[in-house]
């Protein structure tokens, strides 16, 4: 199978551009650019026809296979024009990493990783006006693949197809990092070590809306889902990864099969290390933490994500023991990694690891 390359994507581009939205008024995932990148898959060929046309709806079957059995999965990232007016992405490479691991767990084919990048690449700099440049916005980017036969038995997808779409998105925290409220689930689970945890598998989401509507019910943001066996052990808070200091160290949940590797926690663990803070990533139990709270050791607490960097938490509530975090406030270190993570991101600050991509 031929090696694709940026001279086989066709482009095709829109007579009718949309008018560029308000950036004071942006939300999240509701507004897209004009164009988006498609590519297709089967079994004879491999991947063929890349192409970057206009955005708009896919002609799907009622019979499409993903409909009925989930054969899905996604990225997320963001992009950004940096303070030389260039467009930047932030560890691109991990995140097509990570859609291949999702591949390779819900039967999908592979991508050619530089590849995808460079198609990116290529969509980017098409829509580069889209991208917003107001404090705290950014051009979010959602790889996402799909099985595409039109079928009803139980298989592996013998067509696929890969799309990227791009929406512009507001400011996460518009009036600064702002404290949420968490419920911890003890009924419903999200994943099971063996499962699909660890890949950004689209039915994971379906599963945890039921919980995440439990907690909105009781008046919390997010919920704090822990193991799937023992109900015991803190695994991610919403779609986040989740961070605990306690006694001037860092603690979040090992990575078990269970958990998403988000890249964000990855950053945070790699920038804390470097600022000769403690890190520990293993088994943290809930009555761990509520012990840390009454002992008068547990500092701060959040969680980690693409959406929102960083996200505080004030309150963690299980339907009988409350524990405020931090008297309910933003704390002083979660403020300082969030600002040093997104200073890398917009080429603000000094980036020791060579994560501020730059699209050329």
């Amino acid at each position: 199978m031929a090696k694709l390359n940026v001279t086989d994507i066709k482009i095709e581009l829109t007579k009718n551009p949309k008018e560029k939205p308000n950036q004071e008024a942006l939300g999240f995932g509701k507004i897209f650019t004009d164009h988006m990148f498609i590519m297709d898959w089967n079994e004879e060929q491999g991947w063929y026809d890349p192409r970057i046309v206009e955005f708009g709806n896919l002609s799907l079957s009622p019979a499409l296979i993903s409909l009925h059995y989930g054969q899905s999965i996604f990225e997320g990232m963001k992009a950004y024009i940096n303070t030389n007016g260039d467009i930047a992405l932030f560890r691109p490479e991990e995140n097509f990493a990570r859609l291949n691991r999702s591949a390779e767990r819900l039967a999908l084919p592979q991508l050619d990783e530089k590849f995808a990048l460079t198609a990116l690449e290529e969509l980017l700099k098409i829509d580069k006006d889209w991208i917003p440049t107001e404090e705290g916005t950014s051009l979010y980017v959602r790889p996402f693949m799909f099985g595409a036969d039109e079928f009803l038995g139980v298989k592996a997808s013998s067509n696929v197809k890969f799309v990227i779409i791009l929406s512009p998105s507001g400011a996460y925290f518009k009036g600064g990092l702002q404290p949420n409220k968490i419920f911890v689930e003890d009924e419903y689970v999200r994943a099971v070590r063996g499962g699909t945890g660890f890949a950004k598998a689209a039915g994971n989401y379906a599963g945890s809306l039921l919980g995440q509507k439990k907690a909105e019910k009781f008046g919390y943001a997010q919920t704090l889902w822990l193991d799937g066996v023992e109900q015991k052990y803190i695994e991610e808070v919403g779609a986040m990864n989740i961070f605990f200091k306690v006694d001037g160290k860092y603690l979040t949940p090992e990575l078990n099969g269970s958990i998403l590797p988000g890249i964000t926690r990855d950053s945070i663990i790699k920038l804390l290390k470097h600022n000769g803070e403690i890190v520990e990533e293993r088994k943290i139990s809930i009555e761990e933490i509520y012990e840390a709270a009454d002992n008068g050791t547990l500092e701060e607490v959040f969680g980690t994500g693409t959406a929102a960097v960083i996200s505080p938490v004030g309150e963690l509530f299980d339907g009988k023991k409350k524990v405020i975090v931090n008297n309910g406030e933003t704390g002083e270190y979660s403020k300082k990694i969030y600002e040093q993570l997104t200073g890398i991101q917009l080429g603000k600050v000094e980036d020791p690891f060579n994560w501020h991509h730059l699209v050329k």
